[in-house]
């Protein structure tokens, strides 16, 4: 199995926001003591600077106090946050102009959480982050992201023939209606993931009373004991389990199938088609 196969296993894993969550959230806001910039000009070259150890040290410190539960504690990637060595944000950061107001306000909708810290704190982390990435891209291999670079080698016509064809895409989904505009929504990994193994994705119940009258809605919770759905009004309606029969069709169910049955070259030729439906 090839390195992007191996990648995506990890990220279906550990799916995570895109920029920055929680915890390194924690490592980018507005101003700073001690400032220093991510890159400096150096015969014509751009070379990353250095910060000074006792507050990378103390920036480090902090980051695995605060922000490695979802980053890592060397700021690659963890349980749900994403890779701030290969972040686009942290690249274009300069002393902590973009990092800060990220730590600073968080990011409630991607599930990171506001932090309240000193100038001081914010340049430590500011420091720790970019010598983390610095390393990062030193290191030769062994990179643990995605690039989305890496996705868009396969052939375009080939993937729409797939989508259209042996893939049986096309018999649940339209590149003018539900898939319209995707790649505008998802890029690299996120687009991939969401082909592989679409998490958002809503399944519907159908229940059958005692009575024989049947309620269809989407599946909204269950458990061994209950069954709830929302109907078609938008109202909330749940079952005890054993005094019904109901039916579940879960859309996802028909991606997890082909999971076996792709080949490599069915994703990447998949992957470079649906990169097109912008």
């Amino acid at each position: 199995m090839n390195f992007l196969r191996s990648a995506l296993r990890w990220s279906l894993l550990f799916a995570a926001p895109l920029l920055i969550s929680p915890a390194v959230s924690a490592a980018q806001t507005s101003t700073h003591s001690s400032p220093a910039p991510s890159r400096v000009k150096q015969s014509g070259a751009a070379v990353p600077e250095a910060y000074p150890p006792a507050l990378v040290q103390s920036g480090g410190s902090l980051f695995r106090q605060n922000c490695s539960f979802c980053h890592g504690r060397d700021a690659a990637g963890g349980e749900s946050g994403p890779d701030l060595t290969r972040s686009k944000l942290v690249t274009q950061d300069v002393g902590g102009d973009k990092i800060g107001p990220v730590v600073r306000n968080g990011r409630p909708a991607k599930g990171m959480r506001s932090f309240d810290f000193s100038e001081q704190q914010i340049a430590g982390l500011v420091a720790f982050i970019h010598t983390q990435q610095n390393t990062a891209l030193r290191r030769k291999g062994g990179r643990k992201g995605v690039d989305a670079s890496d996705l868009q080698t396969g052939n375009v016509e080939a993937g729409k023939q797939y989508f259209d064809g042996a893939g049986g895409c096309a018999t649940c989904h339209s590149p003018t209606v539900d898939l319209a505009g995707i790649a505008s929504r998802y890029q690299g990994l996120e687009l991939e993931e969401q082909m592989l193994y679409p998490k958002h994705a809503k399944s519907k119940v159908t229940v059958t009373l005692a009575s024989g009258q049947t309620i269809t809605g989407t599946l909204e919770y269950l458990d061994e004991f209950t069954v709830g759905l929302i109907d078609s009004t938008g109202a909330y309606r749940s079952w005890r389990t054993g005094d019904v029969q109901y039916k579940i069709d879960a859309p996802v169910n028909a991606h997890v199938e082909l999971l076996s049955k792709y080949t490599d070259a069915d994703i990447h030729n998949l992957m470079a088609y649906l990169q097109t439906l912008r």
